[in-house]
């Protein structure tokens, strides 16, 4: 019979990576690279708005994230490319023994747009999630980015009363930071509820966006009537939006609704949500 340190050692995991590059061909945005190891993928790109955004929608096929398991995503996006990178469901991480983990690089070349607009995380209790998102831009690239968490799984009353959720977010213009974050968040840990904390609400979600709004379109962010303690705030060159929801589906829509806001005033086109947000 196998000792438990033996049995642990071959836990099966998944080692997946996904490296993509998009550049400018005449008014088209085209992939110039899509390699893969491991199971993550993306979809046929799909061109919803014209040629000049192309959209992928990466795919992980086992459905889930357990102990053991380590995902890396690579991005380019070279100059006068856009790319819009989003996914077709939750990504679950389950519960594990050890941690798993994501790498997420993404680079914005002088000229070029990237949106990364996946749908959420959901973090089952004591899952063992640790992320690492590192982006940089050049010049005057073009970001809109979010991110949404759910710990635990509310509508099955489970709180997340194990495990952690460990990210770390470095946003860099020019080799110069903009962005430098760092969450952990403990199961059971007293910020799920404390008011300094997440006040009860087990859903949390971020957006970045470059580029500076006038004080009436800051207003009409603040003023959309969604089911969510949230709010932006204008920086020099980064706008951020934060909130706390109940659901992730509210917290999603609430960023879906800023970005039908804020895009054409940052990107210069009307917000056309893919239609896998809608399956």
């Amino acid at each position: 019979m196998n000792s438990p340190a033996t049995t642990a050692l071959f836990t099966p995991s998944w080692h997946a990576e996904l490296e993509l590059a998009y550049g400018r061909c005449g008014a088209t945005t085209r992939p110039l690279l899509r390699r893969h190891q491991g199971p993550l993928r993306v979809q046929k790109h799909l061109y919803a708005e014209g040629p000049e955004v192309c959209q992928h929608i990466i795919v992980h096929p086992p459905g889930g994230i357990a102990g053991g398991d380590r995902l890396a995503i690579s991005a380019r996006v070279d100059s006068g490319a856009w790319a819009q990178l989003t996914s077709p469901g939750a990504a679950k991480w389950y519960r594990a023994n050890g941690p798993a983990s994501q790498a997420l690089n993404l680079q914005v070349a002088a000229g070029a747009t990237l949106e990364w607009l996946p749908q959420e995380s959901i973090l089952f209790s004591a899952a063992q999630a640790e992320l690492r998102t590192r982006i940089e831009l050049q010049g005057d690239a073009r970001l809109f980015y979010w991110d949404i968490v759910a710990l635990g799984r509310p509508a099955s009353g489970e709180r997340f009363q194990q495990g952690h959720y460990q990210a770390q977010l470095d946003l860099y213009r020019d080799g110069c930071p903009l962005w430098h974050e760092r969450q952990r968040i403990q199961g059971n840990d007293g910020l799920l509820d404390s008011p300094i904390g997440l006040d009860g609400q087990p859903v949390f979600a971020t957006l970045l966006a470059t580029g500076e709004i006038d004080g009436q379109l800051l207003e009409r962010c603040r003023a959309l009537q969604h089911p969510v303690r949230g709010d932006l705030s204008q920086l020099p060159g980064l706008l951020v939006a934060r909130c706390l929801a109940a659901e992730a589906l509210q917290a999603r829509a609430w960023l879906i609704a800023l970005w039908q806001l804020l895009r054409p005033a940052l990107l210069g086109r009307e917000a056309l949500p893919p239609r896998i947000w809608n399956t």
